[in-house]
């Protein structure tokens, strides 16, 4: 998820003007980072990868309308004529003061029109992104095209801000836990991980589970062990020494994927697995043939 599911980004930036106090590398490195996001049946089917033109090519050799998206940027700081005397703040005082994400504009090419317009327009995934402030007088004017990579190559191709996983937490009650002991016992993991129900009377009647005479008291119950963090706090109280065992399910993973916004968690969850089914399918011959070698 994090290296291997491609992505949009922006990868070249062309600076026609820049008056503004931020450095063509720095401005073209900030716009790198800014995750887009658009019609995601075009991204995946339309759009293709693109490749960096040769020594002796033009520098538009390869850019298609298959292969690149053009983006564009062009923004000049004024002073508002009408703007109260006594105003200190700049964007009261100015037009264009700041410039965001928003003001950067989607210009399709051949047939992305079909592809990247209205709802599925290609847009930045957050439009208040600030890019740079300008004072009166100062410029941008500068075009980008954005192209399809991966993360192994460049964070900015990277679809997640994190991705990571980790196994089901069990816990497993072997003694009754009572009354205050109950709740002293909630208290020892995150919030909801274990509830407080009371004893029913078909339990108090049963002998042997150790409710015997309690009826109406509250006993510690798991309610939701994957909220559990697995902090291993109950083991510190010796009232709960042998009425607890923590492990975790080896066969049950959770999984905890924030999307920069291009797609879905669940999207990528599952492109992921198929990048992986792809990969051992690859392996797999290999290393049949060098088992039989051997």
């Amino acid at each position: 998820m994090i290296a291997e599911i491609p992505t949009l980004a922006i990868e070249t930036v062309f600076v026609n003007n820049n008056t503004s106090v931020i450095q063509d590398e720095v401005l073209a490195h900030r716009l790198g980072l800014i995750p887009f996001t658009g019609g995601k049946k075009g991204l995946r089917e339309f759009m293709g990868f693109w490749r960096k033109p040769g020594p002796d090519e033009d520098a538009y050799a390869t850019t298609y309308d298959t292969n690149t998206v053009s983006l564009k940027l062009a923004a000049k700081c004024t002073r508002k004529k009408d703007a109260p005397k006594d105003a200190r703040d700049p964007t009261v005082l100015y037009e264009n003061a700041h410039i965001y994400a928003r003001d950067i504009v989607f210009e399709p090419l051949g047939g992305q029109a079909k592809w990247f317009s209205g709802e599925d327009t290609i847009r930045p995934v957050n439009p208040d992104i600030l890019i740079a402030k300008m004072r009166p007088n100062q410029e941008i004017d500068i075009e980008m095209h954005m192209h399809k990579g991966f993360g192994w190559d460049h964070a900015k191709y990277s679809p997640v801000a994190t991705a990571s996983y980790r196994l089901m937490p069990k816990i497993t009650i072997l003694r009754p836990i009572l009354g205050a002991d109950a709740e002293k016992f909630a208290a020892c993991f995150m919030p909801g991980v274990i509830g407080l129900e009371k004893v029913t009377k078909q339990e108090a009647k049963k002998t042997g589970g150790g409710y015997e005479g309690h009826e109406g008291e509250l006993k510690a119950v798991v309610k939701d062990p994957m909220r559990d963090t697995v902090s291993r706090e109950v083991l510190r109280h010796p009232e709960f020494e042998g009425k607890v065992k923590l492990g975790r399910r080896k066969d049950h993973f959770i999984f905890s994927v924030e999307s920069t916004g291009q797609w879905d968690s669940d999207e990528l969850f599952m492109e992921s697995i198929k990048t992986l089914k792809k990969k051992c399918g690859v392996l797999r011959p290999q290393v049949t043939n060098m088992v039989q070698t051997f």
